[in-house]
């Protein structure tokens, strides 16, 4: 006899919080339909109904055909399928998890980065509140100077003497 299933083997809530937003309403319809069908699973029994065989040799006139059915009906026994791939699965899974430990590492120090830019970004002041000497104190390297490097007006770098489109200098580059 095969086991049976009284409760989903799922964590939906867990699966929940790794779901993407954009991917929600297709989880809730998947799990929907997973639902409906352990409601369906567990409204049946879990064993077949008995037959009444003395019943059915009173109705049927040929002599030996419900002994014949009886005996066929008992032999029966609906093959389970083995599993198989559990262990492969988990086989696979261990050889993946230094490469998932990896790539969290490496995603871990671009977050700790990005943490701390945006630190830097709030303890700015506030842009109506910045003067442009401030901000040519904290971006030297953005602000204008028009002592020690003047530009022309509108100060945008297409407007300035020597510029070259980025088209010019991928291609530049692609020459040698």
């Amino acid at each position: 006899m095969a086991k049976r299933f009284t409760k989903s083997s799922i964590n939906w809530a867990e699966l929940e919080k790794k779901v993407p937003p954009e991917q929600r309403v297709q989880y809730f319809a998947f799990k929907a339909k997973s639902d409906a069908y352990l409601r369906r699973v567990l409204a049946h029994p879990p064993e077949p109904p008995k037959i009444d065989w003395a019943a059915y040799s009173k109705m049927v006139p040929v002599p030996g055909l419900v002994d014949k059915l009886k005996t066929e009906y008992e032999k029966f026994q609906v093959p389970y399928p083995q599993d198989t791939l559990s262990a492969k699965v988990d086989e696979q899974w261990k050889a993946l998890e230094p490469e998932i430990k990896k790539f969290c590492a490496e995603m871990q120090v671009d977050i700790d980065k990005a943490t701390k830019e945006l630190s830097r970004i709030r303890a700015l002041p506030k842009f109506e509140e910045m003067t442009m000497e401030m901000y040519a104190e904290m971006f030297p390297d953005l602000a204008i100077d028009p002592v020690n490097r003047p530009t022309y007006w509108p100060h945008t770098p297409e407007e300035q003497v020597g510029y070259k489109p980025p088209e010019q200098k991928v291609e530049k580059k692609k020459a040698p």
